[in-house]
């Protein structure tokens, strides 16, 4: 049984494409403008992810302005000083915040694996953000006539409902991007934070059979924006057991960054559930240098020796270009090394008789 090898999600926009939807948010264009320049990002990143041998591929989120704000995207019930994530290169992001409820969806992911689907055979998975992330959205002080509670109700089955329509669209894997996991230890130190998440996603998950769930996984890393992380420094030891308790069939951890990656695949193997797969991650997205495929092959023995190899997978420590405007990666580099994860994962297979 081979090991199975799959991409998070982002890939760097082309340049003219980005440069567009700046003009567009300037009012220097008319929205209208970027839709060919979409289609052709989205079936040149398709062409070349096939290219690569990879035998999952995503869309590369290359018309999401944000893996994490995407289904608020345009939604007038927001204002722009919502909380504010920094960076450990001194940059930062700044969330929304809601200013009136109803809360609800203004776009949902299985459009973008629908127009995926239509340029490809290969199975293709859909990254869809945590129901955890966005509640960070509720402002602290509350909401008159709108209460928390109301909010996480709708929240819950907006995210149920984002889920499952990639499911119904024929997503091979859906992922939620739990980013926010390691930097939520960070801002509470406690922890009550991350089991109030951890809790959360729970109650997404739980409108999901068992059979769904192996469909659906989640994503963990200390955010990479601008080859900068918002978390690389909280130790995987407080997150991991909490991780492994959310109730899905995979789990896509970054690990090729990490400056003790024996110690991580040891907490890894002490709390992986039977049933679930550790997806662990072989190259590094924000390192300028192309991982070889020799490199990827040591790294995923590596892993066999703490992981069952029947509970293992490979991929990237995270996606490449999570927002719209991050350049700091090249298209180039990203298949690269995505290349040399598929490549690496075979080297592996072999050595390992599979």
């Amino acid at each position: 049984m081979p090991i199975p090898t799959e991409p998070i999600g982002s890939i760097p926009r082309p340049p003219e494409l980005v440069e567009a939807v700046r003009d567009v948010q300037a009012g220097r264009r008319a929205a209208e403008a970027l839709d060919a320049l979409y289609a052709a990002a989205l079936e040149d990143t398709i062409r070349r992810f096939e290219e690569t041998g990879s035998p999952v591929i995503t869309d590369g989120e290359q018309t999401k302005p944000s893996f994490a704000t995407y289904p608020v995207h345009g939604l007038q019930t927001l204002a722009a000083d919502g909380i504010v994530v920094p960076f450990a290169d001194g940059h930062t992001r700044q969330l929304p915040r809601l200013t009136t409820g109803p809360f609800y969806y203004q776009t949902h992911a299985d459009a973008f694996i629908r127009a995926a689907r239509g340029y490809t055979r290969l199975p293709v998975k859909q990254a869809v953000i945590s129901a955890s992330l966005l509640s960070l959205l509720y402002p602290q002080d509350g909401i008159k006539g709108y209460t928390r509670e109301q909010f996480i109700a709708d929240l819950a089955r907006e995210a149920v409902a984002d889920i499952r329509g990639c499911l119904d669209a024929g997503a091979h894997k859906v992922q939620i991007d739990f980013t926010e996991a390691r930097l939520s230890v960070k801002l509470d130190p406690s922890r009550g934070l991350l089991q109030q998440f951890v809790d959360l996603n729970n109650r997404v998950l739980e409108s999901f059979s068992a059979a769904e769930r192996n469909r659906l996984g989640v994503h963990t890393c200390p955010g990479g924006d601008w080859d900068a992380t918002h978390s690389a420094d909280v130790d995987y030891a407080k997150l991991l057991p909490a991780l492994f308790s959310l109730n899905a069939g995979s789990f896509y951890v970054q690990l090729a960054s990490e400056k003790d990656r024996r110690r991580v695949l040891g907490l890894i193997r002490d709390h992986l559930r039977p049933g679930q797969t550790a997806f662990v991650g072989v190259t590094d997205p924000i390192a300028s240098r192309v991982e070889t495929p020799e490199e990827v092959r040591d790294r995923v023995l590596e892993a066999a020796e703490f992981i069952p190899v029947a509970q293992l997978g490979t991929t990237d420590d995270c996606g490449f270009a999570p927002f719209g405007d991050d350049m700091s990666t090249s298209r180039d580099t990203a298949f690269a090394k995505i290349r040399s994860r598929v490549e690496g994962t075979k080297l592996a297979e072999k050595v390992l008789g599979l």
